[in-house]
């Protein structure tokens, strides 16, 4: 019984992998936090967007680490991966990505009619088609990749009946823009040797260890003053919500500084990767928080 059931908590966890689950529910608090920011209420419809984006976003996965399985299995970083363990088919990764991807289509046209669905394909034809092809070509892939990010709150804020020429959603778009570029350098300077052995193209051969950290602290910081916007672009209504914004801002800042003092990757870099994911964490739920109450 033992066995049995360890098994199907790998073949789950395997599942888990493929569709990058943490990542993925990233992108669905985006696309939730911005229907309810132009929506001003909670109901079964953000449920529809969030799970649409979610399944999209675990299908899009699914199918870039089918593309990617050859070289995932030259990298010490990705070679424990589902595909590239053999812990799932190839065929059990490619139906895992069509049923997510054509659910997630689904729950998209439910909460946001064809606008929604047309927004969620060119995510996964930028994500799928452009980015990944291009993390062949060039190093710095990922900041023309970043742009899949910025597209779920379009679907959210559209499907609650908000208006695309919206300043509030521009400013919100651009802040989950500039949020992931950090994680693209943190990555650069922490596994770059292995993207070289791997016969991708890595920007350590291109920077300096003190360049990147340089690099990391621009983008940080750009990243940081997105929110500080989210107040005069009428997207907060409470001002203790604009305190903490500015605090969590900060805190985010002098985290970032710390990589720039010791100009290479060591503990400070991994620091600052986990405080960017809980710097995220912290503004959405401020966000929510704030329309809730």
């Amino acid at each position: 019984m033992r066995g049995g059931a360890g098994r199907y908590v790998n073949r789950f966890m395997g599942y888990a992998t493929l569709g990058r689950v943490r990542i993925s529910l990233a992108a669905a608090g985006s696309a939730m936090v911005a229907r309810l920011l132009a929506s001003y209420q909670m109901g079964s419809g953000i449920l529809v967007t969030g799970l649409g984006v979610f399944l999209l976003a675990c299908g899009a996965s699914g199918l870039n680490q089918y593309q990617e399985r050859e070289t995932d299995r030259l990298m010490d970083r990705t070679r424990n991966r589902p595909l590239p363990a053999g812990s799932l088919t190839i065929a059990e990764a490619l139906a895992f990505t069509a049923a997510c991807s054509m659910v997630g289509l689904a729950c998209l046209y439910l909460s946001g009619g064809i606008f929604g669905t047309a927004a969620g394909l060119f995510a996964l034809l930028w994500y799928n088609g452009l980015y990944t092809g291009l993390k062949r070509k060039t190093a710095f892939a990922a900041v023309p990749g970043a742009l899949v990010g910025a597209i779920p709150p379009v679907i959210g804020w559209q499907a609650a009946g908000g208006g695309l020429s919206d300043p509030g959603l521009s400013v919100l778009c651009l802040f989950f823009f500039l949020w992931q570029v950090p994680h693209f350098w943190l990555f650069a300077m922490q596994f770059g040797e292995q993207y070289r052995q791997a016969g991708l193209p890595a920007v350590t051969t291109v920077f300096s260890e003190r360049q990147l950290a340089r690099i990391v602290f621009i983008w940080t910081a750009s990243a940081a003053v997105g929110p500080l916007l989210f107040v005069p672009f009428g997207l907060t209504l409470h001002g203790p919500v604009g305190y903490l914004l500015a605090a969590a801002s900060l805190g985010l800042v002098l985290q970032a500084g710390r990589l720039l003092g010791r100009g290479r990757f060591t503990s400070s870099g991994r620091s600052l990767l986990s405080g960017i994911n809980v710097y995220l964490v912290v503004v959405m739920a401020l966000l929510f928080a704030d329309r809730v109450i």
